[in-house]
């Protein structure tokens, strides 16, 4: 197939989207399909043969995604000379418009994909007065597709409750290969200076969406209760970073900033739980990372990571914002030992059967469907 994608979030910037699209386009090469992406131009990166780059800024409420300046008729060109069977809008910001516009304009069939609760999104910046308008726009938007794929059955719901149709799970997987448990973590410490008996982690971006309020007083709780026995790692970046480590301090706290994978590995295999109380979900693709590395995840039951975490089975689900619960399980986990092994075993046994292939194929058989939508799917299996 030809597959055209339309993003506002592509690497090398650093989340679930533009890793997912990444990854999925080298799954396109891999297995004879041919891709272009426009996406947002990022640290002086220039287009290439398959992706077009268009001048941007960050977008202020969600800089992870970021407002391009598109040229239509340039991009109708490339898009002419490309020639897609189907494009795939990933967001609804600029280029994701430019995306509907000419697949409108060009009859080309049509599919989206939602990644981001962005109505949750409003409550953590103080804009719940325009829930009705967003929800207003993202009905617009999505009309025309004639699939909207989404990551979880919650999300699904989510949609289907607002009015959305043609709604489809793609739901996202994890490369057991490189997510792994590591054998040595005891050099892994020596490296962070780490002395203490308990290591816990968070991975994400620090930002008011993933609920640091609850964060910060989970670790202030444990960092009281458990003092130099416990240390926190604390991976990734974001706008809330230096208000955070005022909360919280910095003893028994390490900042990491953002890691590559064989780092962030180490981090996943090294620690004995990960904390990860976001409440605004679609999916969670750090929460199936660190269970594939074989660390139980303690989550929030809400949006997508109660898709992925199995209670007291591959780690724990807590209500969101309760902090108690959220203590009460790091206590729980901590002090049973054997009930730890066995939820880092169950952990990686359920990443083991996330595969990407398998969730790319789907997705090419469901591209297929849409632009010869009487084909035999059986037909399909090239992919």
């Amino acid at each position: 197939m030809r597959i055209a994608i339309f993003t506002d979030t592509y690497i090398p910037q650093v989340n679930g989207v533009a890793k997912t699209l990444n990854r999925f386009t080298n799954y396109l090469k891999d297995h004879g399909h041919s891709y272009h992406v426009f996406a947002p131009e990022d640290n002086g990166i220039c287009s290439t043969k398959d992706v077009t780059r268009l001048k941007a800024v960050p977008f202020k409420i969600y800089p992870e995604c970021k407002i391009s300046f598109p040229n239509l008729s340039k991009m109708k060109k490339t898009l002419k000379e490309f020639n897609p069977d189907i494009i795939h809008i990933a967001t609804p910001f600029t280029i994701g418009l430019s995306g509907l516009h000419i697949a409108k304009k060009m009859k080309i069939p049509l599919v989206a994909s939602y990644h981001t609760n962005f109505d949750h999104y409003l409550e953590y910046y103080n804009l719940t007065f325009l829930e009705n308008i967003l929800w207003k726009y993202l009905d617009w938007f999505h009309k025309p597709t004639q699939k909207i794929f989404v990551p979880s059955n919650d999300t699904l719901n989510h949609l289907v409750t607002k009015g959305f149709n043609n709604v489809s799970i793609w739901t996202h997987g994890v490369d057991c290969s490189i997510f792994q448990p590591v054998a040595n973590n005891d050099e892994i410490k020596q490296k962070y200076n780490i002395t203490s008996k308990y290591t816990i982690c968070f991975v994400g971006r620090i930002a008011p969406e993933k609920d640091l309020e609850t964060l910060s007083k989970i670790i202030n709780y444990t960092k009281q209760r458990f003092g130099k026995k416990l240390t926190w790692l604390i991976v990734g970046d974001g706008p809330k970073k230096e208000e955070m480590m005022n909360k919280t301090g910095t003893n028994q706290i390490i900042y990491t900033g953002y890691l590559q994978k064989k780092e962030l590995v180490e981090i996943y295999s090294m620690s004995d739980l990960m904390v990860f109380p976001s409440d605004t979900e679609t999916f969670g693709n750090v929460v199936l990372e660190a269970m594939a590395c074989g660390t139980p995840v303690i989550g929030a039951s809400a949006g997508g990571v109660r898709n992925i975490i199995r209670d007291y089975s591959t780690g724990i689900l807590c209500e969101p914002k309760n902090t108690s619960s959220f203590c009460q399980a790091i206590e729980d986990c901590l002090h049973e030992t054997e009930m730890l092994k066995r939820m880092s075993k169950k952990a990686r046994d359920y990443a083991l059967t996330q595969d990407w292939n398998s969730i790319f194929n789907k997705l090419v058989l469901d591209y297929e469907q849409v632009v010869t939508p009487h084909a035999p799917i059986l037909l399909s299996k090239k992919a």
